[in-house]
């Protein structure tokens, strides 16, 4: 039964939109007397929750960054040459950090 006056909201998207910003066919109509009060409490609500949200949260946390382990300026890492009598000559050895 299709009552008069009233046409079919054939697009869908339209009623995804806020109430209270953008009329719709049923507020030109007349027929939504208190969208526009439900749409102020409902974004009332959730832009409590958002701010109410951020400032219960603790502050950040900073932490210093990593030491790094390695030669200081000017030092390096080589390795020291070692005689093997097996083969008689040199060899490399192991990494020895100099420092001049």
């Amino acid at each position: 039964m299709r009552r008069v006056g009233v046409q079919p909201l054939h697009n869908h998207s339209v009623g995804l939109l806020p109430r209270s910003g953008f009329p719709t066919p049923l507020q030109e109509a007349g027929g939504c007397f208190g969208c526009a009060v439900g749409a102020g409490v409902a974004g009332g609500l959730i832009a409590g929750a958002i701010i109410g949200s951020a400032a219960a949260a603790p502050p950040p946390v900073y932490y210093a960054p990593a030491p790094v382990y390695g030669p200081g300026p000017g030092c390096y890492y080589t390795r020291q040459p070692v005689w093997d009598p097996y083969i008689a000559a040199y060899r490399p050895g192991p990494r020895v950090l100099v420092c001049p």
